[in-house]
């Protein structure tokens, strides 16, 4: 995957920046492979309350997660402006439910702050760092901190 050409230094990385509710976060653009519309997922019994359900992605079962829901936000709505972000964490690709991309962000991780003390347990697992981008407070999500039983299950 290639962008524009675009100058990077040694140590910057690209983020795909995204809303949830009033809430910007961003994920590492390596871990993303594509941005589709929203398409509505077939419920699974038993999933976790954040499993939306599956969806057929070009012949492959893939399972869609509200990720507001999974970072402990008011569960998503789903409409047709709603965004899947399909990622690959580890050896699995999983969907996340957001509202909308908004950005592709050029960072150093000098850029990157920890999350501020006050911050609640499930913050601090899953954020890796707070940036403070053009009046924007953006929390870097940790993917692999939000899946952490998908090597158990690939064994």
């Amino acid at each position: 995957m290639s962008f524009a050409a675009k100058s990077m230094n040694q140590g910057d990385r690209e983020l795909i920046a995204f809303r949830i509710g009033d809430q910007e976060f961003c994920v590492d653009v390596m871990s993303v492979r594509e941005i589709r519309g929203w398409t509505p997922a077939t419920p699974m019994p038993h999933a976790p309350s954040y499993v939306l359900g599956v969806i057929n992605l070009r012949g492959a079962v893939l399972s869609i997660m509200d990720l507001s829901a999974r970072l402990g936000m008011k569960p998503a709505v789903p409409t047709e402006r709603h965004v899947i972000i399909v990622t690959q964490v580890k050896r699995k690709t999983i969907g996340l439910l957001v509202d909308a991309v908004s950005d592709i962000l050029t960072i150093n991780d000098d850029n990157i702050q920890p999350p501020p003390e006050v911050s609640s347990d499930l913050v601090k697992r899953y954020a890796r760092g707070i940036l403070a981008i053009d009046r924007r407070m953006v929390c870097l999500i940790e993917l692999e901190a939000l899946f952490p039983d998908t090597e158990s299950e690939a064994a």
